[in-house]
């Protein structure tokens, strides 16, 4: 093996949607979101042949269900993709995908690898973070974590407690700049070319969906100030200046020098 030059030549995903009952992907699998990326992005690169593809590295945090089986290989198969190319799953938390992408480029770096597709999904409405997860009881009887390590929102609360110059009032402030900012990358068509259109069923029938549904753009701190903090009795984190329950798919392809050349 020799060492490469790592080339990132695209990144796609689906637009977000809103976990729960209520949001577009409640009746759409975790699978079939990312096989329709996937597919979204190879589309992309016609002249790509699928059997070049050395590796598909999918992340996703709760596996289980329709997100589990070793997402990285059975999305694959299900994209198309021939049985040659293998896959495998990873679980980072938060930082699932982007760890998925620093593996199989480093993997590409060093040679292992030409060409591979990395991403992450989470269908937080179908599988909620931590869910029927059965943490061992030692992490708290010998006191290995805090408690509140086991949840974000709680973590996120100590957070505010360390650092205290991050008031409620600027976390509101940075989620309203946030919410306004996506909205002029909407507005100046800055967005949507990396996104995926995907068709979601549900109880009014199948739709389109080619928009993030939390976008939030009439947000206003004034409007943010009375929210329930649900971690902590007069806390700081609230459902307006957290990160929303999403659910969605990433994938991107990366390739090594040579394979760029070809």
């Amino acid at each position: 093996m020799q060492s490469q030059d790592v080339y990132f030549i695209e990144g796609v995903r689906t637009p977000f949607g809103k976990a729960g009952e209520k949001g577009v992907y409640w009746n759409t699998r975790a699978d079939d979101m990312i096989v329709k990326a996937m597919i979204g992005l190879l589309d992309r690169f016609p002249d790509l042949p699928k059997e070049a593809i050395d590796e598909v590295a999918i992340a996703a945090t709760t596996q289980q269900g329709d997100q589990g089986l070793t997402i990285g290989r059975t999305s694959a198969i299900l994209a198309g993709l021939p049985q040659s190319v293998p896959g495998y799953a990873i679980d980072r938390m938060c930082a699932g995908a982007m760890t998925a992408v620093t593996t199989t480029a480093s993997a590409i770096g060093i040679g292992a690898y030409d060409i591979a597709l990395a991403g992450g999904v989470e269908h937080m409405g179908r599988h909620p973070m931590g869910f029927n997860a059965d943490p061992n009881p030692r992490f708290l009887s010998e006191k290995l974590v805090d408690a509140d390590a086991l949840n974000m929102g709680c973590t996120a609360e100590k957070i505010h407690d360390r650092f205290p110059h991050l008031t409620k009032e600027r976390a509101d402030a940075f989620a309203v700049g946030s919410q306004q900012k996506a909205h002029k990358a909407y507005v100046d068509g800055n967005i949507q070319q990396d996104l995926i259109p995907i068709s979601a069923g549900g109880p009014e029938g199948w739709k389109l969906v080619t928009q993030d549904e939390l976008l939030r753009p009439e947000s206003t701190v004034e409007g943010m100030k009375d929210l329930k903090t649900p971690f902590r009795p007069h806390g700081k984190v609230t459902a307006g200046n957290a990160s929303p329950l999403t659910d969605g798919a990433t994938i991107s392809l990366m390739a090594g020098a040579e394979a760029v050349k070809k």
